[in-house]
């Protein structure tokens, strides 16, 4: 078992190692953009990367906004279910965050997505439809990358595959876009 565990820390850490620290600045970067502005952020994903959406609304909405004396506008679109399910009976499981978007998003607003395959059809359609109607979008995917490297304006691949580590490696950059704006809260200055 020691073994395993071992192997699996390395692979995780060589996961992590393939973060590029100048993709993670340009999303920070827009996420400063989009505070300064009074834009709205919306994230979300699929299964574990749904709880990594909301994780990052909450960090970002709570612990960041905190820190910079105005609160960032941003919405996990995975966590209200009776809407969700609505959506997907109604109409289309892959319809669940465009039909959200449709209601909520406007052009210059951001949109950051997370998917492991990154060819989830629920994920795919939003940004398509968030990239026509002029939303900044940013996918964060796993060494396959799928259409959602295509498509998306910024984009961070983790090289590996296992959804566990990508995930992980997901959820650790969403701390940094987070953590940027508690520890250094002078990112968001005006504008010189």
């Amino acid at each position: 078992m020691n073994d395993w565990i071992a192997q699996y820390l390395a692979a995780q850490k060589a996961a992590l190692d393939s973060i590029s620290p100048d993709a993670v600045a340009r999303v920070i970067a827009l996420l400063r953009d989009a505070w300064r502005e009074g834009r709205q952020v919306f994230a979300f994903g699929n299964g574990g990367s749904a709880a990594n959406a909301s994780h990052f609304a909450t960090d970002l909405g709570k612990g960041s906004s905190d820190k910079l004396g105005r609160r960032f506008r941003v919405l996990s679109l995975n966590d209200n279910v009776s809407w969700l399910t609505a959506l997907g009976n109604d109409y289309a499981y892959e319809d669940v965050f465009v039909g959200q978007l449709q209601n909520y998003a406007q052009a210059g607003d951001v949109v950051l997505v997370m998917s492991v395959s990154g060819n989830s059809p629920n994920v795919v359609k939003a940004i398509e439809w968030a990239n026509a109607h002029g939303l900044r979008t940013v996918a964060l995917v796993g060494a396959r990358r799928g259409r959602l490297a295509e498509i998306a304006h910024e984009v961070i691949v983790i090289a590996d595959t296992h959804y566990g580590r990508v995930e992980d490696c997901h959820m650790g950059i969403c701390h940094l876009l987070c953590y940027a704006f508690m520890e250094r809260p002078e990112l968001a200055a005006p504008a010189q």
